[in-house]
C-alpha cells in the first residue's frame, strides 16, 4: 500500500532529536538506526569519512495515525548543505516503479533533480528532487 512520510534533515543532531520524539510519542523505532558506517564500499564512490561513520543515515519513527517521520544527519562531507527549506522532505512510497517514475517526472518538471531514480544498495528504487516551488521530495519504491 502506498504511503507518505516526512523526512527531517539535521546537522548531526538526528539521534538526539529522534530519542526526544520517541519519548514524546511513546512509540518505538521501525527497525534499527542505520549509520553512515553501514554503507558498503562502492566503485567510484569515496569511502565514508571516519568522523561520519557513527552519524545517522536513516531512522524511522511512527508518530500519529500511521504517519512516520524519518531522519538523517546530512553530513557536509558528503556535499549536503543544510539550510532552512531543505531540512524537510515529503517522502512518497508508491506501490509501483511506474507510479514512482510518473510522480518523479511530474514533480521535478521545472524544478531540480537532486538524485535521479535508481536502484539503491538497500534494495529500493530511490530518487529526490525539489519542485518548481522549492518543496523537497523523496521517492522510495520497494517494488523489485
Amino acid at each position: 500500500m502506498a504511503k507518505v512520510s516526512t523526512y527531517l534533515n539535521f546537522a548531526n543532531q538526528t539521534e538526539e532529536a529522534f530519542h526526544f520524539y520517541k519519548s514524546v510519542f511513546g512509540t518505538e523505532f521501525i527497525g534499527e538506526i542505520a549509520r553512515f558506517g553501514d554503507i558498503p564500499p562502492s566503485d567510484g564512490m569515496p569511502p565514508v569519512a571516519e568522523s561520519d561513520k557513527n552519524l545517522v543515515m536513516n531512522v524511522a519513527l511512527p508518530i500519529l495515525g500511521g504517519h512516520v517521520i524519518m531522519g538523517t544527519d546530512a553530513p557536509e562531507s558528503m556535499g549536503f548543505r543544510l539550510t532552512m527549506g531543505n531540512n524537510v522532505y515529503i517522502t512518497l512510497q508508491p506501490d509501483t516503479r511506474e507510479e514512482t517514475e510518473r510522480l518523479f517526472k511530474a514533480l521535478s518538471a521545472g524544478g531540480e533533480v537532486e538524485q535521479e531514480l535508481q536502484d539503491m544498495f538497500w534494495g529500493d528504487y530511490y530518487g529526490s528532487c525539489r519542485d518548481k516551488f522549492g518543496v523537497c521530495w523523496m521517492f522510495n519504491c520497494d517494488q523489485k
